[in-house]
């Protein structure tokens, strides 16, 4: 299965695996269990952040799968208490996976955090809004990540969770555009713009929560079941498969065995058989009155995504 997973080409001449596994929001022994099943099954691509509170056991996982670390591309973020402090972060991350390089590293929001506040991950002030380091800058954060790369830690460098508005704090002073901008994005929210902004720029989208997240309905919505049913296919194969027909990549999460092994071929059969009637049909659903975005956590400065809850 592996060999039929479609690769996308990085703006630096790398590849990656356009289906990976997502890992947020698992448990310990889940992710173990997921990442080995993932990694037998074909999976060649681990997707993966400091700020899950697992990369030990994903480490554990891709060992236990006995595939070789060369043949997995592995992805991981650095969170925001760190942006000031981007290799030591890395250097952790490094050893908790038990690897010596990543082959790509992001930074996970845009939200520099206090490093020195209450809470090694998410310090808190006292109105019980997050403690964002307005004094810190995001083209320093981007700068230490140039100096990652150019150490041979990661093979590649991006973002997650950045706007035009953000990708414009770092992008004037840069000297490497980031590789890949990672994103929610499906059907619902498809942020048409950004995805055109950043292929003027050569950033690869990647689709984080690409089926949507807890209670979602995009995998009971009566266009994408309507499309699954007139192609024999599974309403996940047509929300991943619309994704890699836009030329993403999709990180698809689950910890069910079944669901992992259905994630990767549902997707590229999909990918195989959709038409582009049916792209552009799911292109339009948000645009109808769906639109909907799932995770929108507290941050309380201005993001600069369209869709996004206002500040309290």
């Amino acid at each position: 299965m592996a060999a039929n997973v479609p690769k996308i080409k990085f703006n630096n001449g790398e590849e990656i695996p356009a289906v990976g596994l997502g890992t947020w929001q698992s448990s310990a022994d889940d992710v173990k269990n997921a990442v080995e099943h993932a990694l037998k099954e074909g999976y060649r691509h681990i997707d993966c952040a400091w700020g899950y509170g697992n990369e030990q056991h994903v480490g554990e996982g891709i060992r236990a799968s006995g595939v070789p670390r060369s043949e997995i591309f592995i992805t991981s973020k650095l969170w925001s208490t760190w942006h000031s402090r981007v290799e030591e972060a890395l250097d952790q991350t490094l050893a908790n996976l038990g690897t010596d390089y990543l082959d790509l590293y992001l930074i996970h929001w845009p939200v520099p955090l206090n490093p020195k506040g209450n809470h090694p991950a998410f310090p808190l002030l006292p109105d019980g809004k997050r403690d964002v380091d307005h004094s810190w800058h995001l083209k320093d954060t981007w700068k230490q990540m140039e100096a990652v790369l150019k150490k041979g830690k990661v093979k590649s460098i991006g973002v997650s969770n950045f706007s035009k508005m953000k990708l414009e704090e770092i992008l004037p002073s840069a000297e490497i555009v980031p590789a890949v901008d990672q994103l929610e994005l499906h059907v619902y929210n498809p942020q048409h713009e950004l995805v055109k902004y950043l292929k003027s720029k050569g950033i690869t989208p990647q689709a984080y929560s690409p089926l949507g997240s807890t209670k979602s309905t995009l995998l009971t919505d009566a266009d994408v079941v309507e499309i699954a049913n007139k192609h024999n296919l599974q309403p996940a194969d047509v929300l991943l498969g619309y994704l890699l027909a836009k030329e993403m990549v999709v990180l698809p999460k689950s910890v069910t065995p079944s669901r992992i092994t259905s994630n990767l071929s549902g997707a590229i059969r999909a990918l195989e058989t959709l038409t582009k009637a049916d792209v552009e049909r799911l292109d339009g659903l948000a645009a109808a009155g769906k639109q909907n975005r799932f995770i929108t956590p507290p941050w309380p400065i201005e993001l600069g995504f369209d869709n996004w809850p206002k500040l309290l």
